[in-house]
């Protein structure tokens, strides 16, 4: 693995990752279907809990150059602690504030409701280890379930990671599958799960069926990874070498659309030519 592409790929996801956040934020108070490209909000786009965690990613990646985990939840807890008004859910709050003030990861994340987190916190997040890791799909695979365990310890939160990760390390390397064969490339390494089942489901909805997916996989209103995940990797799946219609295509199916454009802005911001300027012009300043 090459550490210089390995760093700029992580950077590039990240990138993505936030401008699309940051504009799928912007849904929650206007519809996709009366807004255009040419007439885009004007103004900061500010991001959310989803970029404010991937940075945490990035920033480990950078210091140890894999997924370690106690350093991991510290950056978590720190950024959380420094910002926590940027989104985060109830589950997260509790958690970050107990490891903030010493607890224990491993204590505590198997706790949160009941048998852990199946959330889709995690497969936010992972885009980047994937950009990281591009060279190894099953690396890419191993990091992303080692970052999603410390927040998610439910198998379906950990797979939705994994299998954001695999998406953007495909994404990452030219040439890349898309479509069907995208979407058949990541299965491999996802575990068993309704996640898993969900993408093996995707492989059966057409390119131009959105409300068929939305039907069938969810788009994030359920706020949990079998319900987002495989959402995303359908849509990035038929729009790689686009960014802006990757993200307009995205955020028509509402529901969490901070997170599903989120997602889908760290994988294709690896395998599309630019990620628009303006785009990164409205985005909030990213912190580090």
């Amino acid at each position: 693995m090459d550490t210089h592409i390995a760093l700029a790929n992580a950077t590039r996801s990240l990138e993505g990752l936030s401008v699309g956040d940051a504009f799928g934020e912007l849904f929650f108070h206007l519809s996709p279907h009366q807004t255009s490209s040419s007439g885009l909000p004007s103004g900061t786009w500010r991001w959310t809990d989803d970029t404010h965690m991937a940075l945490s990613i990035v920033e480990i990646l950078k210091t140890h150059g894999h997924i370690e985990q106690d350093a991991l939840a510290q950056a978590f807890a720190r950024r959380f602690a420094q910002e926590p008004y940027r989104g985060y859910a109830g589950g997260a709050k509790r958690l970050l504030t107990q490891v903030a003030h010493g607890g224990d990861w491993r204590d505590l994340s198997p706790r949160l409701f009941g048998n852990g987190s199946y959330g889709n916190g995690a497969a936010m997040r992972a885009a980047p280890i994937g950009g990281y890791f591009y060279s190894d799909l099953n690396r890419a695979a191993q990091e992303a379930q080692r970052s999603a365990v410390v927040t998610h310890a439910n198998l379906e939160g950990q797979a939705g990671a994994v299998a954001v990760a695999v998406a953007a390390a495909l994404a990452a390397n030219t040439p890349h599958p898309t479509g069907q064969d995208f979407l058949k490339a990541i299965l491999p390494y996802v575990p068993d799960s309704i996640t898993k089942d969900r993408i093996q489901q995707a492989l059966q909805i057409s390119p131009g069926k959105l409300h068929d997916a939305i039907q069938q996989l969810g788009t994030g209103s359920e706020v949990t990874a079998q319900d987002t995940a495989p959402f995303c990797l359908w849509s990035a799946a038929y729009h790689l070498e686009n960014f802006e219609d990757a993200l307009w295509w995205t955020v028509k199916g509402m529901g969490d659309c901070d997170t599903t454009c989120a997602i889908v802005g760290g994988i294709v911001a690896l395998s599309a030519s630019e990620i628009p300027a303006l785009w990164l012009k409205r985005r909030e300043p990213l912190k580090s």
